[in-house]
């Protein structure tokens, strides 16, 4: 299997990187769609792991588009695709499975990956890091399950049943439908506490950053990954709110982990 999949603060490549060393730890082969040679991979394989993040039980816009944009390599493949989210999303990997059908797909399985929230401007949805620990440690533990279930021919489903969509569209799409989308304007940069070092503008997925002027100043295409907000050396980025409370990157947690085992 290659995967393919999109991380904002790195919970999705770590997802699917352990997905496939535990599938075959002599060949962990995966690139993001941000990478060019994700295509020529995804046209030459026959069996894919699709990894993204949920964002209010949708798919982020990026991952849409690069579904969209690239719908006739998706014909005849094999796809499992893995969905993480910070608290919940009812299906998940149902939403790109319904798009991927639609271009000539099948759907081997889904599975739904709770990680650390990437969204570290709302104090409601923070949590110590040692709960967050915790998280990825559970995580793991369930794409080991699932890959000795997927090696006996048994594939999970999460996401992907009409009670999954059901949950997703009342419990949360319908709720806030379109904010991700209306969400592409709100990024705030404190202009006070940025010295304009660039990197947001360099690690941006979307190109949504631009150095004008040796200012970052936002073109209103935010796919509402929290990349920037979590890598900016100043915390002088927002989005939801307005305050940085905790910058969420996932090496925080698995330094942690590789602490302990030390």
């Amino acid at each position: 299997m290659v995967g393919i999949y999109f991380s904002g603060t790195g919970n999705t490549k770590y997802c699917v990187g352990t997905f496939l060393k535990y599938y075959d730890d002599s060949k962990t082969e995966m690139y993001s769609i941000e990478e060019d040679c994700a295509i020529g991979k995804l046209k030459e394989s026959s069996d894919i792991v699709l990894g993204y993040p949920v964002y209010y039980s949708d798919i982020p816009m990026i991952v849409r588009e690069f579904i969209n944009n690239h719908s006739e390599f998706f014909a005849n493949k094999n796809i499992f695709i893995i969905a993480t989210m910070g608290l919940f999303s009812g299906d998940g990997t149902g939403c790109s499975a319904r798009l991927l059908k639609k271009y000539g797909a099948t759907i081997l399985g889904g599975l739904h990956l709770k990680m650390p929230d990437c969204i570290g401007d709302v104090k409601a949805l923070k949590k110590p890091v040692e709960k967050n620990v915790r998280i990825v440690r559970e995580a793991d533990r369930k794409i080991k399950r699932t890959v000795e279930n997927i090696k006996h021919k048994k594939y999970s489903q999460d996401g992907l049943t009409v009670i999954n969509h059901l949950a997703g569209l009342f419990g949360q799409r319908l709720w806030f439908y379109g904010k991700p989308y209306r969400l592409k304007e709100k990024i705030k940069i404190d202009y006070k506490k940025c010295v304009s070092c660039g990197r947001c503008s360099q690690i941006c997925p979307m190109g949504n950053i631009r150095m004008i002027e040796n200012r970052p100043i936002p073109q209103n295409k935010c796919t509402c990954c929290y990349r920037c907000f979590s890598s900016c050396p100043q915390k002088a980025i927002t989005l939801i709110g307005n305050k940085v409370i905790e910058q969420s990157i996932i090496d925080k947690y698995l330094n942690v982990i590789l602490q302990n085992k030390g």
